[in-house]
């Protein structure tokens, strides 16, 4: 399957508006004096429910489609089935792999983490912690990038869809990130600086998949890969999402933006499909 290379560069730039994103949650670590729980909140349920919506709405249909006219329609929905469940597997990894003192996934609230890093401070071990986390979250973005990017290349706004969900959620993981980095370094700018780059590997990891996967790219490899974005997107809602959205006690806040963030996601998907 051939790509114009404007079709690549915009799947290209929506991993990393998405991917930078991270560096408005390090901004608003450092001017803010609090978190705007309410806000915050409801910014997670939002994306939840844009993720979840488009993952089981869209993107799913899409990728048994796909493999349905590659394999036939039994086999197509069992290798979509199980693509879905290996993006879940994957992120489940990648989450159990990484521990969750330095997991950016496990967020912490602003205060609780500037409490913890001045603790570790007098330890002489936040540097440590601070480098950790950096790498952290640049692992974690790596497979989201990749989601955006397939996203984008094979539907414009779809791709725009996924980014935007996982934009919203990639800002309070700069938060999470920049915190401990500040306390880690005592520099606001390069606790700014590394939590915003850690945001590149979202653009690294939408290249990596292209060029490994470029020469057999076809209805069947986008089926997997569409299926498997699906799981990924589902398991980051349910795992990080809801459960950090929870964590503010603004239950029927959170609630709320699940169902805005599906009703937003419904209606843009009767206008521009």
């Amino acid at each position: 399957m051939v790509y114009e290379s404007k079709d690549v560069l915009f799947a290209l730039g929506l991993t990393v508006f998405a991917g930078l994103s991270t560096g408005i949650g390090s901004a608003l670590a450092f001017f803010a004096k609090s978190t705007n729980t309410r806000f915050l909140t409801a910014s997670l349920g939002f994306s939840a429910g844009v993720m979840i919506y488009v993952s089981m709405v869209e993107i799913f249909v899409k990728a048994r489609d796909a493999l349905s006219a590659a394999a036939g329609p039994s086999l197509g929905y069992l290798y979509t089935t199980l693509a879905f469940f290996s993006g879940t597997l994957l992120i489940a990894l990648i989450d159990k792999l990484v521990p969750s003192f330095e997991n950016p996934h496990e967020i912490k609230g602003v205060e609780e983490m500037s409490s913890a890093a001045a603790e570790e401070a007098r330890r002489q071990n936040l540097h440590r912690m601070g480098m950790f986390s950096a790498l952290a979250i640049a692992i974690h973005n790596f497979p989201e990038g990749l989601a955006t990017f397939v996203g984008g290349l094979q539907d414009p706004a779809l791709g725009m869809s996924i980014a935007v969900a996982i934009a919203i959620h990639n800002i309070p993981e700069g938060i999470a990130v920049s915190v401990p980095l500040y306390y880690a370094t005592g520099s606001r700018k390069k606790a700014f600086g590394l939590s915003f780059l850690s945001g590149l590997s979202e653009p690294v990891g939408a290249l990596v998949g292209y060029f490994l996967l470029f020469k057999y790219f076809n209805d069947f490899v986008f089926g997997l890969l569409f299926a498997s974005v699906a799981g990924i997107m589902v398991f980051i809602s349910l795992d990080e999402l809801l459960p950090t959205a929870e964590k503010y006690g603004e239950h029927h806040v959170a609630m709320y933006g699940v169902v805005a963030g599906m009703a937003v996601m419904a209606i843009s998907l009767v206008l521009f499909v």
